[in-house]
């Protein structure tokens, strides 16, 4: 997840891993010890896992937010001088001079709702913290991650002690170990400098520019980053369970999905449809699980694009195309950092891999395509059919079926995958819900897909008003305050519909 985070911040990979590096020489170095030592060390590797959360608005008010993330690393939010200097830098760097004007007028009116978006970052963290073992009670490490010891943070204006030591400690890590890659070490010890007792604790950047060089040497391994960060770990924990791993990968996958409102539910709908299909195909268990579980995590390069693109409705330029070609490749450069995830890779960054090697980004074909990558494509084919896209409605179960079977027919799909995931696939079903009525679970999965008030009440036939007192009382039912909150509460009870039987499982022979 650390790694996925990286790649949907615009970041360089396993900049989380470095930063949790340099945390942990600082967090011992300051004298904190057991559990503030491990909530260090999960913090700084998990602190922008609600990143995506908000990417498409991000990407509607600023452009390419991908860009915005990739220069912003060494901004001081509060200062209005250094965030205009640094609007004005970033329409220029993602806009034709023809468009500046207007993507001018666009960022800086709607810079408050931008800030805004805190609360839903720190909602999907904290719900998705849970998701990936996070100890409950360190979940508001997650939430208080951009606060700033002067109060000018966000989302609750905490300041000084209110703020928990661990997050102190990351922040000024974070910002060493970025400002060391952006400009150099002696900055980046400067830049620490300037912040203290303004958006860093002073304490903790006295620690740190106690000795600057030897904190951030900590990254510089013998082995690998990956390797450096699980022997730092304060307090090993055993191995986790099957359930455990589902879960943290049902998280990631959640968590590349979130990038754009329309993908709700893709990539779990996916891994469900391809594991039963595996089965169908006459798989082994253990094989039939593994295609599964690439099919949680298949689609974790695509936070890689810019929500923009994923959003266009019209015809893409060609760089836009480009980057959406190379997603199945982040997915692989993600999964391969893993060695537990090694196996999974190939099959998951083949899903957009056709027999014929008209697909990407390898375009393999056919004598190198194995069964289980054959499998999640198709199964990522019908899954995606039944979606709605920006560019297009969604079809139904019959149209998905006759669009892989033409596949078939081009010689673009295995035949025998694409029978066992339609023998896998039938009518959508959706889980009953105890705490909702059926009018208030269509419009929280409405809510949960992204539309606006005024798009879901055009689709409910219903007046704005009414969706917005149904959402007044619908959160506070189900303990979440955000859209994010909506769609990750939406997605973990089974509420959006799926593309699996009811009665083909994770464990059907």
């Amino acid at each position: 997840m650390s790694l996925a985070c990286d790649t949907g911040m615009g970041l360089p990979l396993e900049t989380g891993l470095a930063t949790c590096l340099v945390a942990v020489e600082i967090a011992k170095a300051a004298g904190l010890t057991g559990s503030e030592l491990d909530r260090t060390y999960r913090l700084a590797m998990l602190q922008h896992i609600g990143c995506t959360a908000v990417a498409s608005e991000n990407a509607a008010i600023m452009g390419d937010e991908l860009v915005l993330r990739e220069h912003s690393p060494l901004l001081d939010l509060s200062d209005n001088r250094e965030m205009f200097r640094f609007i004005l830098g970033h329409v220029a760097r993602v806009n034709p001079a023809a468009a500046r004007p207007m993507a001018l007028f666009r960022a800086i009116a709607g810079g408050r709702r931008l800030m805004a978006t805190a609360d839903d970052v720190c909602e999907a963290g904290r719900m998705l913290g849970r998701r990936c073992g996070y100890d409950p009670a360190w979940l508001v490490d997650l939430e208080r991650v951009y606060e700033c010891w002067d109060g000018s943070g966000v989302p609750g204006g905490l300041s000084a002690d209110d703020i928990p030591v661990p997050v102190q400690v990351v922040q000024v890590a974070a910002l060493a170990v970025n400002a060391e890659h952006i400009l150099d070490r002696e900055a980046a010890a400067a830049l620490v400098r300037t912040r203290g007792g303004h958006t860093l604790s002073p304490a903790v950047v006295e620690v740190f520019l106690s000795d600057p060089d030897g904190f951030l040497s900590v990254t510089e391994h013998p082995t690998t980053l990956f390797d450096a960060v699980l022997e730092a770990e304060p307090d090993p924990g055993g191995l986790p369970t099957p359930v455990g791993v589902e879960e943290a990968l049902s998280a990631i996958a959640d968590f590349a999905d979130l990038n754009a409102p329309f993908m709700a539910g893709h990539s779990s709908g996916v891994a469900r449809l391809a594991g039963a299909a595996a089965s169908a195909y006459g798989l082994h268990r253990d094989e039939a699980v593994k295609v599964r579980w690439a099919g949680y995590v298949h689609d974790v390069g695509r936070v890689s694009v810019s929500a923009s693109t994923w959003n266009a409705t019209g015809a893409l330029r060609p760089e836009q195309r480009e980057q959406i070609r190379m997603h199945p490749y982040y997915t692989q450069r993600v999964l391969d950092r893993v060695p537990f995830l090694q196996p999974l890779s190939d099959i998951a960054s083949s899903h957009h891999e056709r027999l014929d090697g008209s697909g990407y980004y390898r375009r393999s074909t056919g004598p190198s395509l194995s069964a289980p990558a054959r499998i999640l494509a198709a199964a990522d084919t019908y899954q995606t059919k039944l979606e709605p896209r920006p560019h297009r409605p969604a079809v139904d179960a019959d149209a998905a079926a006759a669009h892989l079977r033409a596949e078939v027919a081009a010689g673009r799909m295995d035949d025998l995958a694409v029978e066992a995931v339609l023998a896998a696939a039938g009518p959508p079903r959706r889980a009953a819900h105890s705490r909702l009525t059926p009018r208030e679970i269509e419009i929280l999965v409405a809510a949960a897909r992204g539309g606006s008030m005024r798009e879901v009440a055009r689709d409910l036939g219903i007046a704005p008003k009414t969706v917005d007192g149904h959402l007044q009382r619908i959160y506070p039912k189900i303990g979440i305050s955000t859209r994010a909150g909506a769609t990750l509460y939406a997605l973990e009870h089974g509420l959006l519909p799926a593309a699996v039987r009811s009665d083909v499982g994770e464990n059907s022979p």
